[in-house]
């Protein structure tokens, strides 16, 4: 399907606080050439208001090659332009409607992928456009998304994976997983996670285990780690090029082909391991059962204890920016540690 057949949509970033829109309009083009709309704005400067979330419900955080900030929320996208959070209004479900983030990725050319519940959306400057199944899209129930080196992006949903090339969507088969039926949604050919390493190896979760794509071939690396479980993720890549791999059964490390497991019977797991990710002194954090901190030091597994007067969010994510500083988002909103304390980041910062 050619890229005029998506909803395009123009977005003008403020550099005030939030814009919202009047009467914009979202339907089916006949003539196939891209929608395009300049979103009237309105700004509403407050004296003393109250700090607001920037969600009550932050999904995941990005920040680009640039260094901007790109937050991921139900209810939608989020850019930081300088000190102002704008809302990126555009990113729409094919009915008009708003959708939860999902996934963020960046391609080869510093447009802004978002992976949500109803489509794929991309942000190039000021222009949004809209994807959704209706243009090739294997699924609209999108869960993650990625690029690799040449530049396509990757997209995992409920109903398996495609790849886009900037014209067609293509889809990309891989073996049938089993549905996790101890959570709400699921599917034999979810898609959890697509990772590009730096050696240019794509990563991809799914609920058939753990694979790699390289030099055109498709590789089970479940079966060679030994994970009895099917329900795998890729963390992420740590300074030492070693992969963290999070799964129903426990946290992994694998390292030239040779696998780790870190945790131990000690851990009751629960629900598996979410999210991990590595802070400037090289100290792993990672989340248990969805609402347990732990860190590891490269000996010891530690959990972070919380309090009433800091526990932060219940956590989707742990995020680690270019100033090496620790974000925490999640259910209850986006949090940066700060000398062991969680510090609440609202749309008015402290950025």
């Amino acid at each position: 399907m050619s890229l005029y057949k998506a909803k395009t949509l123009i977005i003008i970033f403020l550099t005030t606080l939030i814009s919202s829109c009047n009467g914009q309009e979202y339907r089916n083009d006949p003539s196939n050439k891209p929608i395009q709309r300049s979103i009237g704005t309105q700004n509403s400067i407050l004296v003393n208001k109250p700090k607001v979330q920037i969600s009550q419900v932050v999904r995941m955080m990005y920040q680009d090659s640039k260094g901007v900030f790109w937050f991921g929320a139900e209810g939608g996208a989020f850019k930081l332009a300088g000190d102002s959070l704008i809302h990126i209004d555009s990113i729409r479900s094919e009915s008009g409607g708003r959708v939860t983030i999902k996934d963020i990725a960046e391609d080869k050319d510093g447009t802004i992928w978002f992976g949500h519940t109803d489509g794929i959306s991309s942000v190039d400057g000021d222009l949004v456009t809209n994807y959704y199944q209706s243009d090739g899209l294997i699924s609209n129930a999108v869960w993650c998304i990625g690029s690799d080196a040449e530049g396509k992006i990757w997209i995992g949903t409920m109903e398996g994976a495609c790849i886009f090339d900037g014209k067609t969507f293509s889809n990309f088969e891989l073996p049938l997983g089993i549905k996790d039926t101890t959570v709400g949604v699921s599917s034999d050919k979810m898609i959890n996670k697509i990772f590009r390493d730096s050696k240019g190896i794509l990563w991809i979760a799914s609920n058939a285990g753990l694979f790699s794509y390289s030099n055109n071939k498709l590789t089970n690396v479940s079966k060679k780690m030994g994970i009895k479980t099917n329900f795998v993720s890729i963390g992420f890549e740590d300074k030492a090029e070693v992969l963290w791999i999070t799964s129903k059964e426990g946290l992994y490390t694998l390292n030239d082909g040779v696998t780790k497991k870190i945790t131990d019977s000690n851990i009751e797991i629960g629900k598996g391991i979410g999210s991990v990710a590595e802070d400037k002194d090289g100290k792993i954090w990672f989340v248990v059962n969805q609402h347990y901190l732990y860190t590891y030091d490269g000996k010891e597994i530690t959990e972070f204890k919380k309090s009433e007067e800091n526990k932060g969010p219940v956590v989707f994510q742990i995020y680690k920016d270019q100033s090496e500083r620790m974000w925490f988002v999640g259910y209850g909103g986006a949090y940066r540690l700060e000398n062991d304390r969680f510090i609440n980041i609202t749309k008015d910062g402290p950025w």
